[in-house]
């Protein structure tokens, strides 16, 4: 073979192993876009799916044998008897969107909430208790307390208009009649360290926080506004609390008691100073 055949001999080899590489080059990418077709979507990759837990019927018979014994246990544990708590699972079946699905029972999801609310239990003991997981227990949480908004105006008793405190005395009435409660201020200590401790000490000297609460005639707490720094003045933590999303309300026409930390305004009321 002469030198020129040996020379073409060596291009053409060349030249074929240019060819396979480009083509390699172009079934890896051709791969690459297939992958980005399969798996994603509109830019989001998506997650591989995982191995699904098994479904579980031990909730839904812990449920029924629970609700069989005896009935005060079961009230110190939902915190209502077990014909009351029949009695609410037929109402939220009826006029709230709330069903039975094919793993989960009303009656379960509700026990859920009522575990965590009236308890002040976390997702992972219900979880021990039903046998489900974080998801589902979540997720019965929260639509039990979408039902429960639902039908809460229907079922609420609303409060009287004036209070029987009121209304039965010869001394308050009719002068208060449209007094809703009191409010006050209250100094509890806090542990601050750094640059804030100047901001949290009080008129006393002391380290605290002032907290702002209301009551009504019944004692019970209605309204509590919590952190502000205990050299604040009572007035402007009422202040905040009345001008929050999601403060202290007060119905129209009807007012709160202070004390004379508190100046005189529309909707509450402070005594003269010295009385």
């Amino acid at each position: 073979m002469s030198e020129m055949d040996m020379y073409g001999a060596d291009e053409e080899e060349e030249q074929f192993y240019e060819a396979v590489k480009i083509l390699l080059m172009a079934i890896q990418a051709v791969v690459y876009v297939l992958y980005d077709l399969v798996f994603s979507i509109r830019g989001e990759r998506i997650r591989r799916p995982l191995t699904r837990r098994p479904v579980t019927s031990s909730g839904y018979i812990y449920m029924h044998k629970i609700l069989d014994k005896d009935p005060q246990i079961f009230r110190e544990v939902y915190r209502m008897y077990p014909d009351v708590f029949r009695k609410l699972c037929s109402i939220l079946k009826v006029k709230t969107p709330l069903r039975d699905t094919r793993h989960i029972c009303v009656e379960e999801m509700l026990a859920t909430f009522l575990l965590v609310v009236g308890q002040n239990n976390r997702y992972s003991e219900a979880r021990l208790i039903f046998e489900r997981s974080h998801f589902t227990v979540s997720k019965s949480f929260n639509k039990v307390l979408k039902a429960l908004n639902t039908i809460a105006p229907e079922f609420m008793a609303k409060p009287e208009s004036v209070p029987p405190n009121i209304r039965e005395s010869t001394r308050f009435y009719p002068y208060f009649k449209d007094c809703v409660g009191a409010i006050d201020g209250t100094h509890i200590p806090a542990t601050v360290v750094g640059r804030e401790v100047s901001r949290y000490r009080n008129r006393h000297g002391k380290i605290s926080q002032n907290v702002l609460a209301a009551c009504n005639f019944d004692l019970q707490f209605t309204y509590v506004i919590s952190g502000w720094e205990g050299s604040a003045h009572d007035s402007k933590v009422l202040n905040d609390a009345i001008s929050r999303r999601n403060g202290l309300k007060v119905p129209p026409g009807k007012y709160y008691l202070g004390d004379c930390g508190f100046p005189n305004r529309r909707r509450f009321l402070a005594p003269f100073r010295g009385t």
